[in-house]
């Protein structure tokens, strides 16, 4: 997993540091819309031809780490 995790990369010149995939316009949270909007990994990979399928378990890898963080109350 840590391997796939490393294809996230987050640039201040792209797209205003929003994580990415492999340095790409891409970001993670486009891919995450494109399954809550119900497609599959399949329609994705045909939408965003650059992507690859390790790309989209990256971005649910990331995602799930990101959310797994307890909110600490100010």
């Amino acid at each position: 997993m840590d391997e796939l995790i490393k294809r996230i990369t987050s640039d201040p010149e792209k797209c205003g540091g929003r994580p990415c995939i492999r340095g790409m316009r891409i970001r993670v949270s486009d891919i995450l819309e494109l399954y809550s909007a119900g497609l599959t990994s399949e329609q994705i990979l045909e939408e965003m031809p650059d992507l690859e399928q390790e790309d989209l378990k990256a971005a649910l890898i990331y995602a799930s780490r990101k959310l797994d963080h307890p909110i600490i109350a100010a």
